[in-house]
């Protein structure tokens, strides 16, 4: 089959790979309809994120068609549409217990292969799914691949950081980057009940897409950030933070905006060896921090319970749409934000 792998720092190649096939009862595989192009995919790219192995497929977000199922699976079988966070999950261990099941005992990252042990990616024409039946969920009638594919990753996410955030209505909150998972963010946000909501970018299309899922824009490049939100706030700063950038930058801004006792919630994949704030800083701000991987099982299924996808018009972020033969082109077009590209998917089918 033909997959986009990496290939070394900002390397992506369109390459023949061989066919994924059951490994164990409990896999599925899956016929790749649709698949994006992430934030945190760019981490590999760009050389950030060391040890993944040249010639790993790359991707981790993908809706769907089961093409074959193992004879222990009880879901789903051969035609069943499918959604899937982007770790694979036992729904057993501890931490599937607990809803983080991003920290699952069994569970891997899908696209990312280190010395020869893990899961390969979704852009692909097929991808192998372990513990299906725990990981995977229904694509139903009434979502669209698109909403589908941006349940498993981007808005559980986002909605992972306004929850940690303990958005409420009548305080005062900022996030800070509209890509992707920003605007995400900031529709969670809104639907807890945040009012007074501030979007952080230097990017005026991602921000008028901001304001019309209902945030202040504020451009860095036009405006002092923390002056317009000190004195919206009486001095006082943000109750909350929501950094969904994953720089040095973004984390430093976050916690000059919040006032004491507030909280930082960091869904930006940080690969600093330190913090860009002192402990000092943190103990004078009384700071709450919360930070980590989004247990994408956890929330897409608590999503899909409460009807979240269907009632926004979320996939309005999905502005490019490639074909797995242009992935190349995907990538620095992503990457780059060529085109006012905001978010990227590859149609394999």
């Amino acid at each position: 089959m033909q997959a986009l792998t990496f290939g070394g720092k900002e390397i992506i190649e369109y390459s023949t790979v061989t066919d994924p096939r059951l490994l164990y009862p409990s896999d599925v595989i899956v016929k790749i309809t649709m698949a994006g192009i992430c934030g945190s995919d760019l981490h590999v790219y760009h050389g950030r994120e060391t040890g993944i192995d040249h010639g790993t497929v790359m991707g981790h977000e993908f809706t769907g068609i089961v093409e074959e199922a193992g004879t222990s699976v009880k879901k789903f079988k051969k035609g069943s549409k499918v959604l899937s966070p982007f770790t694979s999950s036992c729904g057993e261990c501890f931490y599937c217990r607990i809803g983080l099941t991003c920290r699952c005992e069994k569970g891997n990252l899908f696209g990312w292969v280190e010395k020869g042990h893990g899961l390969q990616g979704a852009q692909a024409g097929y991808i192998r799914v372990p513990m299906a039946d725990s990981t995977l969920l229904s694509l139903s009638n009434d979502l669209t691949e698109k909403k589908g594919l941006l349940l498993g990753d981007v808005l559980s996410t986002g909605y992972f950081c306004a929850d940690n955030a303990g958005v409420k209505p009548s305080s005062v909150y900022a996030v800070i980057g509209c890509g992707p998972v920003g605007l995400m963010t900031i529709i969670a946000a809104k639907h807890l009940g945040a009012e007074t909501l501030f979007a952080i970018d230097r990017v005026p299309e991602r921000l008028a897409i901001a304001a019309r899922f209902g945030a202040i824009p504020l451009n860095a490049s036009l405006k002092n950030v923390k002056e317009e939100i000190f004195n919206h706030t009486y001095g006082r700063g943000a109750d909350a933070v929501m950094e969904v950038v994953g720089s040095d930058q973004s984390l430093k801004l976050a916690i000059d905006l919040l006032r004491p006792g507030g909280t930082i919630s960091s869904v930006g994949v940080h690969t600093a060896k330190h913090f860009s704030f002192s402990p000092g800083e943190a103990y004078d701000k009384n700071l709450i921090y919360k930070s980590g991987r989004c247990p994408a099982r956890y929330y897409a299924e608590k999503l899909l319970k409460e009807e979240l996808p269907q009632r926004y018009a979320i996939e309005d972020i999905i502005t490019h749409q490639f074909s797995l033969q242009e992935g190349t082109t995907a990538y620095e077009v992503f990457d780059k934000k060529l085109d006012n590209c905001i978010k990227a998917v590859l149609l394999t089918s």
